[in-house]
């Protein structure tokens, strides 16, 4: 599955591995936002796929056919352009085993040399003593384990050793350069640090006379993230090209599980993972410091439409989120 229509009108379902692929300094999807004059936005995800949701950039209103059909044609042209970067080696056929056994490297055997063959081949196999490991035989029919990144034949097989997920040894180390994460379960492997700019700084105030809506009784805690304008490293899309400061503030409830999601977002803020530089899904702009899959509440009210409160799940959804990228509370 590289993509399909969701559940909702504007929603799209696509593989992981090829949301990674289009985020990851490719220009598709800010070109589609800039024609359509649409926002592109991850929604929810569940192992080895995600949901994005197609929302017009200004004001409100549905999403045409039309216009989640060609994103889906997009998605899809896309996911070819990612598999062809990998081409599968191909197994020899069954013929031309036969042909190299005979001798034969041009136009193959003929009848009676193949009947030849087999019924020597059925003497040897029954002659042949039974031994105590006897090599795999692939049944007719059954298919092997395909690579889940690039759709095709494993291809030097490499297996992960805490998930036990396999893929073809390119597609999974290419896949690392972009996470260091299993691309079906999203396990992370060592410590993972992210390209989020070095002069940032998270600072955290409460709030106990402001509730937010869905946790009464408790204040708020306002986290307000500010950068300083600075220039792209190694690390980034555009080494030596500049970007711009920024000041973003999210909100939490001052309960246990508020503090516990406080405290992983710290982490994850130390290991760079909470922003990354790129192309704004929301204005279309590129080089400038964008959030980098780690949902934040930047509205005290409106519900989830408006990455507000109440939101009932979204303490629970954010902390598997930081898990996810191997950032627990402990």
């Amino acid at each position: 599955m590289s993509a399909r229509a969701g559940r909702n009108s504007d929603e799209v379902v696509l593989s992981q591995p090829l949301w990674d692929y289009l985020t990851a300094g490719q220009q598709h999807v800010a070109e589609f936002q800039a024609k359509h004059g649409l926002c592109v936005v991850r929604q929810s995800e569940s192992p080895g796929c995600c949901t994005v949701r197609l929302r017009p950039s200004e004001g409100e209103g549905p999403v045409s056919t039309a216009t989640r059909k060609a994103f889906i044609s997009l998605c899809r042209a896309v996911h070819k352009e990612m598999t062809k970067q990998v081409t599968p080696k191909r197994k020899r056929s069954l013929r031309e085993a036969l042909r190299r056994v005979s001798g034969r490297d041009e136009g193959g055997p003929r009848r009676s040399q193949r009947q030849k063959l087999r019924k020597e081949q059925a003497t040897e196999f029954e002659e042949q003593p039974p031994s105590q490991e006897s090599p795999s035989v692939k049944i007719e029919g059954e298919e092997e384990p395909s690579c889940s990144i690039c759709m095709g034949e494993m291809v030097e097989k490499k297996t992960l050793d805490k998930c036990g997920h396999s893929f073809c040894k390119s597609c999974l180390e290419r896949a690392f350069q972009v996470k260091r994460a299993c691309p079906v379960c999203r396990l992370v492997y060592g410590q993972l640090v992210g390209n989020q700019p070095h002069n940032g700084r998270m600072i955290v105030e409460r709030e106990p006379d402001l509730e937010l809506p869905g946790h009464e009784g408790y204040g708020c805690i306002c986290i307000i993230y500010s950068f300083l304008p600075g220039i792209q490293g190694e690390e980034h899309p555009n080494p030596g090209v500049c970007y711009p400061g920024t000041d973003r503030v999210a909100y939490l409830p001052d309960s246990p599980e508020g503090n516990r999601a406080l405290a992983m977002l710290r982490k994850a803020f130390d290991q760079r993972l909470i922003f990354t530089i790129g192309t704004s899904m929301t204005t279309g702009m590129n080089n400038v410091i964008t959030w980098n899959d780690i949902h934040h509440k930047t509205c005290i009210w409106g519900g989830p439409r408006c990455f507000g409160y109440p939101d009932p799940t979204y303490l629970v959804r954010v902390m598997e989120e930081l898990r996810e990228k191997g950032v627990t509370a402990d």
